[in-house]
């Protein structure tokens, strides 16, 4: 069955002028109440606080969280689990399962996956009808294998304070909020089309199984679910059942999870257990008032609801690192980009006077990472700054701030890595 597609920046602007002129309905709580919300509140955080970057929470456990969270891998935050990017040195290109942030809205639920099953149902199938499958009907359908990353939006989040000294709201995310994994699953076009995919469907929209997202102020948001265009579902997504070869742990989905590659985390709906398809645009507080842009430098309605994630550059360092004044260093980090694979990567050891090329360890590959090394010794004792700038096969190229958004999202600029040669 054909379905014809359109770019992903028209499904944007037109989803933009329907919320802009109020056609917008946001699932389960009003436009009002969202408005309401967004000043009150940040995406997916507790409160609104402005943010710091040195205010790492102590905790190795975090309750909502399934798996341990050693202090010397993991921050925790909230009900979240930020990996310490030092601890990913050495670790190959893809990221351990006990090494793999955690984002939860709530808390991770422990389901059965012999109990488990999926309903696609709404008026984008054939005749408005709904199906189930259960794991086994999933894994008697064509499996595939894929790489990428999953990262949060807010992933670089505190930057806007620590480094250019603004106040942002959210979950005050260093650069550890992402993770790449080998995914194995179905083809999510595969299973809509065995469900009866009509040709008049617009939007899919995948619900997780995890508690009700409930707000400060009381209100309930209902469970985590987010909208895709037909033409991004029919693309690349996958419905993941494997995790680096062994079933997803419950942390990460289980027994099942969406996986839409390069497009902010959100888009990756864990523990999947409904999913509608619609002849209408779809909207729900993670496309309309969460996971947009807002600021003096946006609409006054917002952006258009984010889609690809965007490119950054980390040191497999710990911040304010003592390295060895009179040793040879051999520094390490990762780069990725949401738009393509990353092609260079510069890196400075001077605050940015000087700059070389690092030796890239992997071949730029779509929707997964580079890992990159410089050799260094320290000029003499002191404090010294590394940057890493990477650009992607796109000509996409970090720049050295970034426009301001009052939930801190798409953090992309240089980020200045302190460490101290003793």
């Amino acid at each position: 069955m054909r379905t014809p597609k359109s770019p992903e920046s028209t499904y944007d602007r037109r989803r933009l002028r329907q919320w802009l002129s109020g056609e917008a309905r946001a699932d389960g709580v009003s436009r009002r109440d969202m408005l309401r919300l967004l000043a009150a509140a940040g995406a997916g955080s507790a409160a609104a606080v402005p943010l710091g970057l040195n205010t790492p929470a102590a905790a190795a456990t975090s309750p909502g969280i399934v798996k341990p969270l050693p202090d010397d891998w993991f921050t925790v935050r909230g009900t979240n689990a930020e990996t310490k990017f030092a601890s990913l040195a050495g670790t190959g290109y893809h990221t351990p399962v006990d090494h793999f942030f955690v984002r939860n809205h709530t808390s991770t639920p422990v389901l059965d996956a012999a109990g488990w099953t999926l309903t696609v149902h709404g008026d984008g199938l054939t005749h408005d009808r709904t199906v189930e499958f259960t794991l086994d009907d999933l894994k008697e359908l064509p499996a595939v294998t894929r790489t990428a990353f999953v990262e949060c939006a807010g992933n670089g989040r505190s930057f806007f304070t620590g480094q250019q000294g603004q106040t942002v709201t959210g979950t005050a995310w260093t650069l550890g909020a992402i993770g790449t994994a080998r995914w194995r699953g179905v083809r999510l076009a595969d299973v809509l089309r065995h469900a009866g995919l009509g040709r008049h469907a617009v939007d899919v929209m995948p619900r997780g199984l995890d508690p009700d997202y409930v707000t400060a102020d009381g209100t309930d948001l209902g469970r985590v679910r987010r909208p895709l265009p037909v033409s991004k579902a029919l693309d690349d997504v996958l419905l993941a059942y494997e995790m680096n070869g062994e079933p997803l742990p419950y942390d990460h989905g289980h027994p099942v999870r969406v996986l839409v590659p390069s497009w902010i985390g959100i888009s990756s709906i864990k523990w999947v257990g409904e999913i509608e398809v619609s002849a209408q645009p779809l909207y729900s507080p993670w496309n309309t008032d969460f996971y947009r842009l807002f600021g003096d430098a946006y609409p006054a309605g917002g952006s258009a609801p984010l889609a690809r994630q965007t490119i950054k550059s980390a040191w497999e360092l710990a911040w304010d690192a003592n390295l060895d004044a009179n040793a040879r260093h051999r520094l390490t980090g990762r780069s990725w980009s949401g738009h393509g694979g990353i092609a260079r990567v510069d890196v400075s050891t001077d605050g940015g006077t000087s700059w070389r090329r690092a030796r890239l360890h992997d071949a730029p590959q779509r929707n997964g990472w580079v890992r990159w090394s410089v050799d260094w010794r320290a000029s003499a004792p002191g404090a010294y700054t590394l940057l890493a700038r990477a650009t992607d096969t796109t000509g996409r190229t970090q720049p050295d701030t970034t426009v301001l958004n009052t939930q801190g999202y798409l953090f992309d600029a240089v980020v200045r890595h302190p460490v101290k040669a003793v």
